[in-house]
């Protein structure tokens, strides 16, 4: 279980948002808040901030009083284990391609009222992972969309062990009061008001091998939603910014140093004496995202040295095979697949 920010942090809204579903079914607030050891009288205290560890208990404690994974906020139930019986049938896929598509799949089977699947690369070479409402009515406070996009981007990030930087998260509605903490939740650019809800990515994330063990799935489990609802570290560098921006575009085509100050409202010069001040560079951020990936894809099965050549960025594998030695110190057939 991730390291839970003891510090309340999340907001109030969430507490009568949470027991919404369960108290339409009959179940009384007070056993749910008792359950989760949260005081009743904090449903009235719209200042009152709560931790991720109380969200997740209350949320466990619905989870029980419905046996219902989706809250009681849907037109049709989902019950409890379904999302851990998806996980154990996607989890020895290969990439997280394969794992998104394959849970589009089996939820598309086992429940009612969830329109979800993975798109075709745009011209951008964004891929569109589509989780949305078919019937949003019992979702007032729009809680349950929000969890389920959460869930699966957090999901995706712990299956492959690394931030993925989302290009756009969207929602089929507008945006809501508490939208301050969209921006908290979703570290991407938040559209609203469209057709459908889901995210963007670029395809190249779906290459990713999955990292993570049947041991390491049985703890995030036992312990669901706490590494959903868990918020990473915040880092409000220029290194991070930049490097979130890069990582949204293809290595093959990276966006040049004007193109990021056009960007990020900043001029060429400044951004590179500020990257110098925080002991890098452009063109060392560039080097890092290439190596990472390229170490990330050599695990994967059935790509050669060509391919994760080509993907990394580079018209040459001569010139990849160079790179990769002087950034690990083996060659790309002395690495440990």
């Amino acid at each position: 279980m991730p390291n839970s920010q003891l510090k309340p942090h999340i907001a109030n809204h969430y507490l009568q948002a949470t027991i919404r579903g369960a108290e339409r079914h009959g179940v009384q607030p007070e056993a749910l808040l008792e359950s989760a050891s949260i005081p009743t009288a904090w449903l009235n205290k719209p200042d009152q901030l709560i931790t991720e560890e109380q969200l997740t208990r209350l949320i466990k404690s619905v989870w029980r009083a419905t046996r219902d994974e989706f809250m009681g906020l849907s037109t049709r139930r989902c019950k409890n284990g379904t999302f851990a019986l998806m996980t154990d049938y996607c989890l020895d896929s290969a990439t997280l391609g394969a794992v998104l598509r394959k849970s589009a799949r089996f939820f598309n089977i086992a429940c009612d009222n969830i329109e979800i699947g993975l798109g075709q690369s745009n011209r951008n070479k964004l891929v569109f992972f589509c989780l949305s409402l078919e019937d949003a009515s019992q979702d007032t406070d729009h809680l349950l969309q929000e969890f389920l996009t959460l869930m699966w981007q957090r999901f995706a990030c712990w299956l492959v062990d690394q931030q993925i930087p989302f290009a756009t998260t969207q929602f089929s509605y507008p945006s809501p009061p508490h939208v301050a903490e969209y921006r908290a939740m979703y570290p991407s650019e938040l559209q609203f008001d469209q057709s459908v809800c889901g995210f963007y990515l670029h395809e190249r994330y779906l290459q990713l091998p999955i990292a993570r063990s049947e041991a390491e799935l049985d703890v995030f489990l036992k312990e669901a939603p706490a590494y959903i609802l868990h918020r990473p570290d915040h880092d409000d560098s220029l290194r991070n910014r930049v490097r979130t921006l890069l990582a949204q575009q293809s290595l093959k085509d990276m966006p040049s140093l004007d193109q990021i100050a056009q960007h990020l409202h900043m001029t060429p010069r400044s951004i590179g004496r500020k990257l110098q001040e925080e002991g890098t560079s452009l063109r060392t951020i560039k080097t890092s995202l290439r190596r990472e990936y390229a170490t990330k894809l050599m695990s994967t099965e059935n790509l050669s040295v060509a391919d994760i050549s080509e993907r990394v960025g580079f018209s040459e594998t001569a010139s990849f095979c160079r790179a990769f030695k002087r950034w690990t110190g083996k060659s790309p057939s002395q690495w440990p697949g």
